[in-house]
């Protein structure tokens, strides 16, 4: 149990630390943020079978939608952090690094980018945003900073 306790913790710190720095990186670049609120609607949704929305703001409101995106968000990155105990930490026989961690980070654009915003009406990449490019560089930055969190926190709860 003490492993699971330590993974949600990290996966906590993590996201944590990314939503930090989307709030400065909003107010000092005008870099865009999740509206957590929009997942919440797209997964409140998912049991009528709607997966893909044209886009998710034009469908109907649901219930508690913010807190429902809030809490799934913070969930994938605990899944996230139990992935990369799993995949970096144990797969490189606890030889993990900055750089796997990095990368780790990078791996996981691949669910926003293929999955979460085609599903929310963005397109594949967001190509479909407003500010497409802006968009890319955002989650660059999030998923990288999300790696390197995952790092720290991990090298810093084990000590």
């Amino acid at each position: 149990m003490d492993l699971v306790i330590k993974i949600i913790v990290v996966g906590i710190f993590a996201t944590v630390i990314i939503d930090i720095w989307a709030t400065f990186s909003n107010r000092l670049f005008k870099l865009p943020r999740t509206n957590w609120a929009m997942v919440g609607r797209w997964l409140g949704h998912l049991p009528n079978g709607k997966f893909i929305h044209n886009p998710v703001s034009a469908s109907p409101k649901i219930n508690y939608e913010n807190i429902i995106g809030w809490m799934f968000h913070y969930l994938i990155g605990v899944i996230y952090a139990a992935l990369y105990v799993v995949v970096v930490i144990w797969g490189v026989g606890n030889e993990t690094s900055l750089l796997t961690a990095w990368i780790f980070g990078l791996f996981t654009l691949l669910s926003p980018w293929l999955i979460l915003q085609p599903a929310l009406g963005l397109g594949i990449f967001a190509v479909k945003a407003p500010r497409p490019n802006m968009v890319r560089l955002q989650n660059f930055s999030l998923h990288s900073i999300f790696g390197i969190a995952l790092y720290y926190g991990w090298l810093n709860i084990n000590l």
